[in-house]
């Protein structure tokens, strides 16, 4: 009897560990990947205004329309206004009043010594990772911050026809001119044949379409001016991404592969027309063309097709989502400022951020679907953004727009940029205030003595 009812036990178990095995099949049968490669694609000086799926009335970009087609497009997505911060911001997962990189030209002084990186975190996981193109807004070198192979060059500005680069830390040099970008894109394409068994992490910086506007292999002989060479760019750099996923399907790695692309501020210049109706402000601003950027999602077989996500996403929730699809730990004692939206890929609701943050030197906003408050205290209604930002007057009796004054600014309270580290020209500035209010205030107190 007892023999029996071990038996039975024994039977029961092994039933119930094949029901668990049986479970986990369909998600294997269904392409889902735990732990999906990761193609971070990040193009420049690129607004909403320029992208064929977000309405451009200008340009067309099937194969980044592909991808939202099949994949996901973000409404939502806000950058910095500028590419160093921007770069520096998407790098370390943290506002630039921690880190110090508030513009261009601080956006080198943090150092891979002191702050976290998205390669080094995902490199902990056991990922390879690979860095290609624009680098130079950022300090030390890609190697520094964790990459394990990278190819880059000395400038910040667009970089074209030349005839030297840097490769894994060495010169690099032709006796002829060569078309940067697709130096920069074989060895893309190179890196993740090497690591198509995965999983690797290869964040690909394009210099397009960012100034000197120049001819690309594809221009016609016949072209000669700026519009010319620049609508010639906007369509390389939408070519050089219907390569990446062609290679990407050749090798059979799609399913296998997160695929996202986004831009590091707002169109260079003026921002031009959606539907016939002009993006309010470009690069540079603090208005929405300067941080709000197009992104796309792709990761197929896993990845409902065709949704439009209209969660709020920054910069910052790169390195959290990222190192969440890769089971990858955050370093302990550091303040990330960013959340996952890694459910919102798979499809689930996940928790969506209630607001974003924008910091550019000693300006910054908070910002929530419907609102905007700014350091200096205006308020914006954004329900007709990206194209109108109606300020509210500061006696407004509107309800509703008091009740989002008091919420973005508790959050501006609890975020305190204006005590976190500054661009040195801003300290320089407070200084020197500090200096005339005192200086003032002494000048006060003899008259008020003299005077009694």
């Amino acid at each position: 009897m007892k023999t029996t009812r071990v038996a039975v036990l024994l039977l029961l178990a092994a039933l119930a560990v094949q029901t668990r095995l049986g479970a986990a099949e369909p998600s294997k049968a269904a392409g889902k990947v735990d732990r999906p490669n990761i193609l971070l694609i990040l193009a420049d000086d690129y607004g909403l205004d320029g992208v064929g799926c977000y309405g451009s009335d200008r340009f067309k970009t099937p194969n980044i329309d592909a991808l939202a087609s099949s994949g996901m497009r973000f409404e939502n997505c806000y950058c910095t206004p500028l590419c160093g911060p921007t770069r520096c911001l998407l790098v370390t997962g943290r506002y630039g009043f921690r880190t110090g990189g508030l513009t261009n030209q601080t956006a080198g002084q943090p150092s891979p010594k002191d702050e976290p990186s998205i390669a080094k975190v995902l490199k902990k996981a056991g990922y390879a990772t690979g860095h290609c193109g624009k680098w130079r807004q950022m300090g030390a070198t890609p190697g520094d911050w964790g990459f394990d192979e990278y190819l880059t060059d000395p400038t910040a500005s667009g970089y074209y026809w030349q005839k030297s680069y840097t490769k894994n830390g060495q010169l690099v040099q032709s006796d002829k001119e060569l078309y940067y970008p697709d130096v920069a894109h074989e060895f893309a394409v190179d890196f993740i044949r090497r690591h198509r068994d995965g999983p690797f992490f290869f964040y690909y910086a394009s210099h397009l379409v960012h100034g000197p506007i120049l001819r690309t292999p594809d221009s016609k002989a016949g072209a000669a001016t700026k519009q010319d060479f620049y609508d010639d760019n906007v369509a390389y750099l939408d070519k050089q991404v219907g390569l990446l996923v062609a290679e990407l399907d050749r090798l059979n790695l799609r399913e296998k592969t997160l695929i996202l692309f986004t831009t590091d501020n707002g169109t260079a210049g003026q921002s031009r027309t959606i539907g016939g109706r002009q993006i309010h402000g470009a690069k540079a601003s603090m208005w929405e063309g300067g941080a709000h950027v197009p992104t796309v999602a792709n990761w197929k077989g896993t990845m409902p097709q065709g949704k439009v996500l209209k969660d709020l996403v920054d910069f910052s929730d790169f390195l959290p989502t990222f190192a969440d699809l890769a089971g990858a730990k955050l370093p302990e004692g550091v303040t990330f400022d960013g959340r996952s939206f890694a459910p919102q890929l798979r499809g689930q609701p996940g928790t969506p951020r209630e607001w974003i943050f924008v910091q550019l030197g000693a300006q910054w906003y908070v910002r929530n679907l419907g609102w905007k408050l700014n350091q200096a205290g205006a308020l914006f209604d954004m329900k007709d953004a990206p194209f109108e930002e109606k300020p509210v007057p500061a006696d407004s009796q509107d309800s509703t727009a008091a009740a989002a004054r008091k919420s973005l600014q508790t959050v501006l309270d609890q975020l305190n940029p204006a005590a976190g580290k500054k661009a040195p020209e801003v300290a320089k500035k407070a200084k020197q205030g500090k200096k005339a209010a005192k200086k003032g205030a002494k000048k006060k107190a003899f008259a008020a003595e003299k005077q009694a």
